[in-house]
């Protein structure tokens, strides 16, 4: 295929859209509040009103403000309505006629949407996903025809190298290396992974990615496929996100059949497959060679590296992993170069990064913010702060894997860096608010419980250590714990961290180092004085 035909297929289908759309969240949040029967209820609405001709009602994916969907947006008026239910159908249709519309009417210009920079989700709730083209009418799959026909492997690696990603799944290693050890492997079958096992708790950036535009972690992963000589991709996506798995397979069917996956891609001698992996939920999975393990046919425990899994992955072979995130940047990234990039984030930290904001605060949701936007900005403007009058006491970033940082470090900017240094990390993008009426002890505990049950029990570290943890925390919760338990509390931690095998363990303590470090007086305030009575401090 040429690009001309490739611009012509996008023409096409502009031409084919009407001049209003509205469109309908059909995400998994928005669809648990009614959202398919708010757009059938447009969609009978919209009959004999005698705007057919000109409107079309659209399912899309997710538009970030989770907390008040069902949502829906006009356009090209730029009009959002929140909490949308089908009897508010009607009204919505009669204002595009000049009449009132009854539900509750967004503002396009909250701090909730205006200080986002979106770059992975620009597409989210603008296209329906589950059809290749509003993607390609959008410019969707013109980054893989360019790597292919203008760019070599090689300037590939060197355009990502240069554009300071770093990967998206916690970790932050820079993405060009890993792609650049990938590439330099002998010739012969790699793999290109698509890490889509997404399982903190409170975390669903991923699964709405996959949901709202899967046609752009395609494009990114044959993109990677082309540049490091791999010819077959696979996507793990745990069980628990069928809506994601079928939105994938879809747009997998529909690739292959344009001649953008599969054999001789745009009619080049590039071949590149993709295929997907349904994973049965276990956390632990998220770990890159447990992962790899898993879908291979074992059982998904991780093993020691190295090898890592860039010269000895998936069946023992050349594998470059990355998550969803990561993928999703790669596109934009060949479109618009490296400098464009390079110049968003801050030195270290490149590029834009999906939180789900969730917790004790009042706007709730996906956002998409540039690195270096602080804390504050995130909590207190686009999250609108506490409800309720109350006040901010921490910020847990990271997930089990992060730590929680209090209300005296909002000012700190979001990167990589910053964020490690007060204990915690970026992480995949969990982030949770929560207020002065909030136990740190019982946040501890919470993760801690979270890790002892979903541990491999490979290594005796982890196996064994956030049971302990666990039973002391809880010890502790119970008034029935002395300084000497806080002590053993305090030694486990350091452990289990510097014995795990896999990121799991290493990381299980943070939540509890952390709240040590900044709550400790908590924990004294629940510590047993040797005569049996609660310690008063």
């Amino acid at each position: 295929m040429e690009l001309t035909e490739l611009v012509e297929l996008a023409e096409k289908e502009r031409n084919n859209q009407k001049s209003i759309r509205i469109h309908c969240c059909t995400s998994t949040g928005c669809q648990a509040s009614e959202s398919l029967e708010v757009k059938k209820a447009m969609e009978d609405a919209l009959k004999g009103s005698g705007l057919e001709a000109d409107v079309q009602i659209v399912g899309v994916g997710c538009m970030g403000f989770c907390g008040r969907g069902p949502m829906v947006e006009v356009e090209p008026n730029g009009i959002h309505y929140e909490k949308v239910t089908p009897e508010d159908a009607p009204s919505i249709i009669e204002a595009l006629q000049g009449g009132e519309a009854k539900p509750v009417q967004g503002d396009p210009d909250h701090p909730f949407f205006s200080r986002q920079l979106k770059i992975v989700r620009e597409f989210s709730g603008k296209i329906d996903p589950e059809k290749i083209g509003e993607y390609i009418a959008v410019g969707g799959y013109r980054a893989l025809h360019h790597a292919i026909y203008d760019l070599t492997p090689e300037e590939v690696v060197t355009e990502i190298t240069k554009s300071g990603l770093r990967g998206r799944g916690g970790a932050g290693y820079p993405t060009g290396l890993k792609w650049a050890t990938v590439a330099k492997m002998p010739p012969g079958q790699k793999y290109v992974i698509c890490n889509a096992d997404e399982g903190d708790p409170g975390a669903f950036m991923d699964r709405s990615v996959l949901e709202s535009d899967p046609h752009r972690i395609l494009e990114g992963m044959a993109i990677a496929g082309y540049a490091v000589g791999a010819t077959q991709g696979y996507i793990y996506v745990r069980a628990e996100y069928p809506l994601a798995i079928t939105r994938l397979q879809k747009a997998i069917q529909q690739a292959k059949r344009q001649s953008m996956l599969g054999s001789r891609i745009f009619g080049s001698s590039i071949d590149f497959n993709i295929d997907i992996r349904v994973g049965a939920g276990a956390f632990v999975c998220g770990e890159e060679t447990a992962l790899i393990a898993s879908i291979g046919g074992g059982r998904g425990n991780p093993r020691p590296r190295p090898p890592y899994p860039a010269v000895s992955g998936l069946w023992d072979c050349p594998t470059l992993i990355n998550n969803v995130e990561t993928l999703g940047n790669i596109a934009p990234i060949i479109r618009n170069g490296a400098d464009w990039y390079n110049q968003i984030g801050t030195e270290k930290s490149k590029g834009t990064k999906i939180f789900s904001l969730t917790g004790k605060i009042r706007n709730n949701g996906l956002i998409e913010v540039p690195m270096g936007i602080t804390l504050r900005e995130i909590v207190e403007e686009m999250g609108g702060g506490i409800p309720g009058g109350l006040q901010v006491k921490a910020v847990q970033t990271g997930g089990p894997s992060g730590g929680c940082i209090p209300a005296d470090f909002l000012d700190t900017p979001v990167d990589y860096e910053s964020l490690t240094r007060l204990g915690s990390m970026m992480g995949s993008g969990g982030m949770v608010v929560m207020d002065e009426n909030t136990s740190m002890v019982q946040v501890a505990q919470f993760y801690m419980e979270f890790c002892r049950g979903e541990t491999c029990g490979k290594c005796i570290p982890c196996r064994v250590g956030t049971v302990q943890m666990y039973q002391l925390l809880t010890k502790l919760l119970n008034k029935q714990a002395t300084s000497a338990d806080l002590e053993k509390l305090k030694q486990l931690c350091d452990m289990v961290k510097a014995t795990s095998l896999c990121g799991l363990g290493m990381t299980a303590p943070n939540p509890v180092t952390s709240t040590l470090q900044y709550f400790e007086s908590e924990y004294l305030e629940l510590l047993q004085t040797a005569n049996g009575k609660v310690a008063v401090h």
